[in-house]
């Protein structure tokens, strides 16, 4: 059971960072910011029903959170550093947060 758990934590954690990544690159490549909006919360959404059955509603909230403070981070970082490596790195973190407080 531990390894079926942990695999579905890794696939959760990689499907948000992808959310994250995938959302920007759609908005990027179609110039349409609504439609890469679209793909980021239809992505949350999957995630937090993933958290949610795994972890509890208290630890999905907390995992959300971190999915919508990544998005918003992202802005500010880009132009410190760039667009792709601030979106990298914020799935990074938001995949590793959700590695560490998933169950």
């Amino acid at each position: 059971m531990l390894i079926t758990d942990s695999r579905r934590s890794l696939a959760t954690s990689a499907l948000a960072a992808g959310g994250l990544l995938g959302g920007f690159a759609v908005a990027r490549k179609s110039h349409n910011r609504q439609l890469g909006g679209a793909v980021l919360a239809a992505v949350g959404v999957a995630c937090t029903t993933r958290w949610q059955k795994s972890s509890g509603s208290t630890r999905a909230g907390v995992l959300v959170g971190t999915y919508l403070v990544a998005f918003g981070a992202s802005h500010p970082l880009a132009k410190k550093i760039g667009a792709w490596p601030a979106v990298g790195a914020v799935s990074a973190a938001t995949a590793a947060a959700s590695m560490a407080v998933s169950k």
